[in-house]
């Protein structure tokens, strides 16, 4: 075996020179790296190249040939025979037997019609017939099925997802209207669920979200959208974390071709388009998902207790399987090939990353817990492979990894020895605020650890910094919004309704939260569709437990939509916080310098991409005269007031004046100006002449 420290990777100096406490760990860092060269060059010698190997999808599942002749291709190592019956048989579940070849394949050749036409239609149903080794027959969905629909109650044809051949007309085919946008060099992500943007208490649709909820995102100053549960989940209170279908569109928003719209429409409006990809795990469902696919308890997944996953219920995949890698990584190539879906979040990564799943870690940042015995190498190495494959298929492509452990390289490229993801979220950032709000006053607030909150991330591996998002949505917690106003959010929310306190701190918390989270935690930015206008209450999808109400299930947008309630003043600061970035650009710019963090005063001072920001959190004493230590000589005036009226704040700002800086040192800083900041207000100041 060869010495891990003669492994070649080509810029491991610019990692370590960046980052000097990784040098202990080179030979970890080698021995992996290598691992991932040399299923890259198994791939090269047995497939021609990973080109080939990341279109499993075109190898697999069905296929109409020119003459109308149909191939189907299955991978089922423990199934004993494999067979194809639907409508187009007459359900003859042993009629179409496949035939066996090496490594587990089966293969199913279905002459054309005499007639000349295809054997299976368009919208034909059909399965997967397996016989275990028991002799036992079982049905299935093909883990490649491209459509499937749950039958309505209606039907009485049980609950079980129903497979369906996608193969419409030319003529019935969307086509592609726009070029993809360029590559944000800010990124604004917009999160956001197509079933819940519904106003109404159902299941919203693709043509819904194209022509009603794009134009809002546009909008707001957003220039990407973060797409949860498009993958078919056969539970849909599941979030889509529960993937039944890798390969199949969620029905219950329309079919394939309307998911191309609504991706077409948005890259019109120049977004960017993300897909949130389960790639940790899948659904237990053996009837609608991948699970004993091949009458075995392994296939896809692991055998035994390294296959389960138990907290989340549900299969772990076996990374270090040949044909396991394929239909990963095809899956990804799938959705950026044919939906033209501009990148991914991985979702659960911290669960990939450690044999423990992250379960019990405290993860205190030492780095022998990055480089120990308890990193899962083969899924580190399939995280390689998929950023590795996306980033040489599309240089443009954006990478997210849901990762709290902040494991080092993780946002650093391959050819360094890193895993390639382009951002990590920060996800101790909203736990911080959920914390304060649940268990402090916010004059208890300790100003110092927010800014550490908000600035402890890996030097130069990009972080996406978020308030909040669906997870503090879901029932059992609350939106920022809700635990600062609750009850209130019912009964004063009306611009001609009775003054309340409660509101007032609220809206002023709200909008100081969001903002220094947006220009002090990180290198890209996040938002929960709904939470921008502060949506009250929490999300809650039909079930057993609700009566099957689609209630909490859906946003309300009839609420930012009226003029006479205040959501709208928070909707207009989100706006106007996004449109300040796009002009400024702190984002990419570089990490903010703080110059100043005062605990009795509450008030927090840094600079960033040319910009002053002044936040006071202190709930009565406002200051006068407040020096604010800068870099920048000049004059200075005020471009964004959380105080200004039109975002229902008190008019306490006046946007017209000017500050000019004097030359004394401040807080560590050449320069000073001084300001009015008041109370439970954040101001941003831009230099206007030097």
């Amino acid at each position: 075996m060869t010495d891990a420290m003669q492994v070649e990777v080509k810029d491991i100096d610019k990692l370590i020179e960046m980052d000097g406490y990784l040098k202990p760990f080179e030979r970890e860092i080698r021995r992996r790296h290598g691992v991932l060269k040399e299923w890259i060059a198994k791939i090269d010698q047995c497939e021609g190249g990973m080109e080939e190997f990341s279109q499993g999808y075109k190898y697999y599942g069905l296929h109409f040939q020119p003459d109308n002749s149909v191939i189907a291709r299955e991978w089922a190592p423990g199934a004993r025979d494999v067979y194809l019956t639907g409508d187009f048989n007459n359900w003859h579940w042993e009629s179409h037997p496949f035939k066996k070849l090496p490594f587990g394949k089966w293969e199913l050749h279905l002459p054309a019609n005499p007639d000349g036409s295809a054997p299976i239609k368009h919208l034909s149903e059909i399965k997967i017939i397996i016989r275990n080794q028991s002799g036992q027959l079982l049905d299935r969905l093909s883990p490649w099925a491209k459509y499937v629909v749950q039958p309505p109650k209606s039907a009485n044809q049980g609950v079980n997802f129903k497979q369906y051949v996608w193969q419409p007309p030319a003529g019935e085919r969307y086509q592609r209207q726009s070029a993809r946008p360029a590559k944000p060099k800010s990124l604004r992500i917009y999160e956001c669920h197509v079933g819940i943007a519904s106003q109404e208490p159902r299941v919203g649709s693709y043509d819904e979200f194209a022509d009603r909820i794009v134009p809002r995102i546009k909008r707001q100053g957003y220039n990407c959208i973060q797409v949860m549960a498009i993958m078919e989940h056969a539970y849909y209170a599941s979030f889509g974390y529960q993937v039944t279908s890798f390969y199949a569109a969620s029905s219950r928003c329309g079919n394939p071709e309307q998911l191309k719209r609504m991706i077409d429409v948005a890259h019109s409006q120049g977004l960017y388009v993300l897909l949130d990809v389960v790639h940790s795990h899948a659904s237990k469902n053996v009837q609608d998902g991948l699970n004993q696919f091949d009458g075995t308890n392994s296939c896809f997944f692991h055998d035994g207790a390294r296959g389960e996953h138990s907290l989340w219920d549900s299969r772990l995949f076996n990374y270090t399987e040949y044909e396991v890698l394929r239909f990963l990584l095809s899956n990804l190539r799938w959705w950026h090939d044919e939906y033209n879906f501009d990148g991914y979040r991985f979702d659960g990564v911290t669960s990939m990353l450690y044999h423990s799943r992250g379960i019990g870690e405290g993860f205190s940042g030492d780095y022998n817990e990055y480089f120990g015995l308890n990193v899962d190498t083969d899924a580190l190495n399939y995280l390689g492979l998929a950023n590795y494959m996306l980033h040489k298929l599309d240089p443009e492509v954006i990478t997210i990894a849901e990762d709290v452990s902040g494991m080092p390289t993780l946002c650093r490229p391959v050819s360094e020895g890193g895993i390639g993801f382009d951002y990590r979220l920060g996800m101790a950032i909203p736990d911080k605020w959920i914390e304060l709000l649940k268990e402090q006053r916010d004059d208890e607030w300790d100003v110092g650890n927010i800014v550490h909150t908000l600035t402890n991330r890996r030097w130069m591996e990009n972080t996406v910094a978020y308030a909040e998002s669906h997870d503090q949505a879901l029932v059992g917690d609350k939106t920022i919004a809700f635990w600062l106003m609750d009850k209130e959010m019912y009964t004063h929310m009306s611009t001609i309704s009775e003054p309340s306190l409660i509101i007032d701190r609220g809206l002023a918390l709200h909008k100081m939260i969001r903002l220094i989270t947006h220009a002090l935690g990180g290198e890209a930015y996040l938002n929960f569709m709904g939470n921008e206008f502060g949506h009250p209450e929490w999300l809650d999808f039909p079930r057993v437990g609700n009566n099957d109400s689609y209630h909490y299930a859906r946003r309300q947008w009839n609420l930012v939509d009226d003029n006479l309630l205040k959501y709208k003043y928070l909707n207009e600061f989100d706006r106007a916080m996004n449109e300040l970035e796009e002009r400024y650009g702190w984002l990419h710019s570089g990490p903010a310098y703080v110059s100043w963090k005062h605990q009795s005063d509450k008030t927090i001072h840094f600079e960033r991409a040319g910009l002053v920001f002044v936040f006071n959190f202190h709930p009565t004493q406002s200051f006068s005269d407040y020096r604010v230590g800068t870099n920048w000589a000049g004059t200075y005036q005020a471009v964004l007031s959380s105080d200004d009226p039109i975002f229902g704040g008190h008019n306490r700002i006046d946007m017209n004046c000017k500050h000019q800086s004097d030359p004394w040192g401040h807080a560590g800083r050449s320069n000073f100006i001084q300001v009015y900041t008041p109370c439970r207000t954040a101001v941003v100041y831009a230099r206007i002449s030097d």
